[in-house]
């Protein structure tokens, strides 16, 4: 609805995106146990501000409006219980104003808020990693006005905006002198406590001391063991960059406090490293590893990356550039001092500087990563529980760290009980058996097909250990991934088996006398499955099941050709071999069976490919041709009636 005031000024009352409602709401409750975050959002905010107009200010200078001193003032009115945090940063024009306090702009929304459980401790965690900004205001208070101008926009050219946090807010233009932002708070019931100078304050530096601009407050004495307002006003933070300091200034809670407001999140990072570089390229490096995995992670629309500075000049955020896409859950900055301050994302593409500093930073994280893995185990598992899938995927996008990066991963196997234990390629190496010459894996599309897998069998009954891939991206893995430490790695369920040095002389025999003693049974078979099946043979493979298929030598497995299917993505047909168990009582008995024998082979096909997680053509078929196979068995049976 609108309303029109006395004066020529419109004033409109909007209602919040459906979004916006259910993100207050949840926020109010969830957060407030941490209240005092939201001056450490609306102070980032203010920073964030200021670096823009900074930046914009260097293709036009008009831009300062005569105030190039970027500064950001939070000051409080005690009798009117008012809390105000003010900016001259770039400021926000009406549409963005509304575009910024009343939406949510963001990618990946939907699949946000279908996360949210209801449980307040486990949304507040998300809630955190969704970065809730402005929003924030209404934790402390239930009435907060926004009086913005843009930079380069005449004085009355102003807008000012209010809401309750309910569902709807006001907007209307109006007269500002000054550029930027001024966000006033009126504080709820029972806050009392953040009308005070010294409190604000300790938050302040507890929270934003590394805040590039001056936090500004009003000077306070104490006269009489009350605090006397003064006239003149005080720097309350460092106001210099945090990542041109000495390491050995900085403390582990300073560093975790600027990753919460370099990375919008509200948990402490994981780990973090900070070198200044010198040589060729000269940058400063300030990385961190989140605790948790961002809600948009998997979002291709998302942007990912760490914010660049050129001589501590904010330039972009989110420089997908500085690191490859499987390192984009790191976050952080980059501070150039060979960039050009004009650079753009297409400079950064054909920088050779960019080559430089983003090998840097790549061998950077690889470094802290396989120091985690090293160091802190406890840490390394909870980095690969979040963020291990993402990492595989540089076996296949960074060949010059293949070997590096392939010492990092983590994969279950036979060594292990559970899907949640993992080992590492170097812990198997050091597993293998003597004369074993090969890393055997196998891969499906769950933990439990992988384990339950009869292509196991065999290496189960020799305490032969065997990789478990179940992740989407292992058959990316192991397509790029061919060996390691020189050793080959060997699916168990491609070609033919040979165990080389794992396997004696007397059982090599075996095979070729059972080889030769099955051929016609195999030729009758093959002939029997006909176009769906590539081959036929008689295998050590197994030691349980009856038959399995397997692919050939140079084939796409079984695995990767089912994604395929499921995906929709055109591949070549997938043709399997049929390997059969000469030692089961299911193919002796079929070895001499004579009625229903075609009946017989398209059940064992189908039965193998049902073990390994395929997917039958023709289910009814199936069970028709079990049941006729159940019954002619019954009949035959000592006892049973001739009908």
């Amino acid at each position: 609805m609108t309303d029109t005031t006395a004066s020529s000024t419109r004033r409109e009352t909007l209602g919040f995106q459906a979004e916006v409602r259910q993100l207050l709401d949840l926020m109010i409750h969830s957060l407030y146990s941490n209240r005092e975050i939201f001056l450490r959002e609306l102070i980032s905010n203010a920073s964030d501000a200021c670096d823009k107009l900074r930046f914009e200010g260097l293709h036009n200078p008009a831009l300062f409006e005569d105030d190039p001193d970027l500064v950001i003032r939070v000051d409080y009115d005690a009798a009117q219980r008012t809390l105000t945090i003010a900016d001259n940063g770039i400021g926000m024009s009406r549409d963005e104003v509304i575009a910024n306090l009343g939406t949510i702009a963001k990618s990946g929304t939907r699949e946000f808020f279908a996360r949210l459980s209801g449980d307040q401790q486990k949304d507040a965690h998300l809630i955190g990693q969704f970065g809730v900004g402005f929003y924030s205001s209404f934790i402390v208070a239930d009435r907060v006005t926004v009086v913005t101008r843009r930079a380069g926009e005449k004085p009355d050219q102003g807008v000012r905006w209010e809401s309750e946090g309910a569902g709807e807010f006001d907007i209307e233009m109006t007269a500002k002198p000054g550029r930027g932002t001024e966000i006033t708070l009126h504080l709820r019931e029972g806050q009392d406590d953040l009308l005070s100078g010294s409190k604000l304050r300790s938050i302040v530096r507890r929270y934003s001391d590394h805040i590039v601009q001056p936090i500004r407050m009003r000077k306070e004495e104490w006269k009489d063991g009350k605090p006397e307002r003064q006239s003149g006003e005080e720097t309350v933070n460092q106001a210099s960059a945090l990542w041109a300091r000495p390491r050995s200034e900085i403390g582990d809670e300073q560093y975790k406090e600027f990753y919460k407001h370099v990375g919008h999140d509200f948990e402490d990072p994981l780990a973090w490293t900070h070198a200044r570089v010198e040589g060729r390229s000269e940058y400063t490096q300030l990385l961190y590893i989140p605790s948790r995995a961002p809600f948009d992670l998997w979002d291709r629309n998302a942007r990912h990356g760490v914010k660049l500075y050129v001589r501590r000049v904010f330039i972009m955020d989110d420089a997908e550039q500085l690191l490859p896409a499987y390192l984009r859950f790191v976050r952080g900055i980059v501070d150039s001092a060979d960039l050009p301050l004009n650079v753009s994302r297409e400079i950064l593409q054909e920088s050779r500087d960019i080559e430089a500093i983003r090998g840097g930073c790549t061998k950077k994280v690889l470094d802290l990563l396989a120091h985690l893995a090293g160091e802190d185990q406890a840490k390394y598992a909870k980095f690969w529980g979040e963020f291990g899938r993402v990492l595989k995927e540089g076996i296949g996008e960074d060949p010059a760290n293949r070997e590096r990066i392939a010492g990092l991963l983590r994969f279950a196997s036979t060594h292990a009980d559970t899907a949640d234990e993992s080992v590492s390629l170097g812990d198997y190496v050091g597993r293998m058996k003597s004369g074993q010459q090969g890393i055997y894996y196998v891969t499906a599309e769950t933990f439990n097909a992988a384990r339950n897998s009869p292509h196991l069998e065999v290496f189960r009954s020799k305490g032969i250990e065997v990789l478990l891939l179940s992740d989407r991206v292992d058959e990316w893995v192991v397509g790029h991934l061919t060996e390691f430490e020189g050793k080959p790695l060997v699916s168990v369920a491609k070609g033919g088996l040979d165990l080389g040095a794992l396997e004696d002389a007397a059982e090599k025999d075996e095979d070729r006398h059972e080889a030769d003693e099955f051929k016609p049974f195999v030729d009758r078979l093959k002939a029997s499955l006909g176009e769906r099946v590539k081959d036929v043979r008689v295998t050590r493979r197994l030691t349980e099941s009856p038959a399995c298929l397997v692919a050939d030598e140079h084939d796409m497995s079984a695995n990767l050709a089912r994604m395929l299917r499921t995906a929709g993505q055109p591949g070549p047909a997938w043709k399997p071999i049929l390997e059969v168990n000469p030692r089961h009582p299911v193919v002796a008995r079929m070895r001499d069976q004579e009625r229903s024998f075609d009946d017989w082979a398209s059940v064992l096909f189908d039965q193998a490919l049902l073990a390994e997680g395929g997917q039958l053509d023709d289910p009814a078929t199936f069970v028709k041709r079990i049941n006729q196979l159940m019954l002619e068995m019954n009949a035959g049976a000592p006892g049973a009636s001739a009908g």
